[in-house]
């Protein structure tokens, strides 16, 4: 006997990538990624599924036209279902390593200014302090912070690789305020420091000194990187010149700094010039050359690579590099403004080569 035909379908147990890919089409329609997705072994982490059953849910949303896939590089969005439209995000996420008390004052003035030039656009920011810990601490941290807040966009003050690589492969829109790692593609604004400490050391030679030391936290941020990279350099376009260049790193603090001196002063090759990174790194050493008869200029010369405005009121006033006016603060503002008003920028550096300024801490030898 021929049965009648059932007026609904009989429901079907969902595959596993079946769900993954329900998974990944909820987070699209929720605008957790806006041009591209996650790496395949991010997705498996975040879904807790194996890496075939993500390419199976991955091959069913490019069969809806919703992912473009490509082998060897990130899979990027093509459409999103239609949805009631969500108000969008105002809050711009501050993401830095130590809390904003102890920034240097210029770059404390500098978001300043850019917080308050986004607060009249109507824009809220909030600050959130990644310390030192195991990185995968700091991602969790920071995925919290953006998918919990719904962050619009973030500013990266001087952060780890992992911490802006997390959000280039996550496509979360970010600007680096420093140097980006090379292996990331984000945007970022910084002073030129490869320049500035190459143009350092061109000066301490044409000064006639012949050894000379930056000194420089061993820190992995990719400007203290070029800066040791530029200072070299100087060295290497001057070879006509027998001269001798040294980095002297160290982690901070002053008892770690002053003896990374004592090895640097009591070796055959004690530097007659030093470049200093970091304003509160530059009181450091000049303290430890007063301590032990070292003065500046007569013994030792002395470039601060950054500005800080009492360099200008000590005797004598101490050489430094510094953005002339508030070029740093107007372009960060615009760069963030371009950012919040369409979505993303270009994953490029934007280099300003400062102003050096003489003061009077360089020495003509000879």
């Amino acid at each position: 006997m021929n049965s009648s035909p059932l007026p609904f379908e009989i429901p079907k147990r969902m595959s596993l990538a079946a769900q993954a890919a329900d998974s990944i089409k909820q987070a699209i329609t929720d605008g957790t990624w806006r041009e591209y997705l996650p790496s395949e072994r991010r997705l498996c982490g975040m879904l807790r599924v194996s890496r075939p059953t993500i390419r199976t849910a991955l091959r069913m949303l490019s069969e809806k036209g919703m992912v473009e896939i490509h082998q060897g590089r990130r899979n990027r969005l093509l459409s999103q279902p239609r949805q009631a439209p969500k108000r969008q995000s105002r809050l711009i996420g501050l993401v830095t390593p130590e809390p904003f008390t102890h920034l240097a004052v210029a770059t404390y003035q500098i978001i300043s200014e850019m917080r308050g030039h986004l607060s009249e656009q109507g824009f809220t920011t909030e600050v959130l302090v990644c310390q030192a810990q195991s990185v995968r601490a700091q991602r969790r941290k920071l995925e919290e912070f953006v998918r919990h807040n719904r962050v619009l966009c973030c500013v990266l003050l001087s952060v780890s690789k992992d911490l802006q690589q997390w959000c280039s492969e996550n496509s979360v829109p970010a600007l680096v305020l420093g140097s980006c790692h090379s292996e990331v593609k984000l945007p970022s604004l910084d002073i030129d420091y490869r320049s500035v400490c190459r143009h350092a050391g061109g000066i301490f030679l044409s000064k006639g000194h012949r050894r000379m030391a930056l000194v420089v936290p061993h820190s992995g941020v990719a400007g203290d990187l070029a800066s040791e990279v530029g200072f070299m350099e100087s060295i290497q376009l001057n070879r006509q010149i027998d001269a001798r260049a040294s980095i002297v790193r160290h982690n901070g603090t002053a008892q770690n700094i002053s003896a990374k001196l004592d090895v640097l002063f009591n070796s055959a090759h004690a530097p007659t010039a030093l470049l200093v990174a970091k304003p509160q790194h530059v009181f450091i050493v000049i303290l430890y050359l007063l301590k032990h008869g070292l003065t500046v200029p007569d013994t030792v010369s002395f470039i601060a690579r950054d500005h800080d405005h009492i360099f200008e009121t000590v005797s004598p006033p101490i050489a430094y590099y510094s953005p002339q006016d508030d070029t740093f603060a107007h372009r960060l503002s615009r760069l963030m403004l371009q950012m919040v008003n369409h979505g993303n920028l270009e994953p490029q550096p934007n280099l300003i080569f400062p102003k050096y300024f003489p003061g009077g801490t360089v020495k003509q030898l000879g």
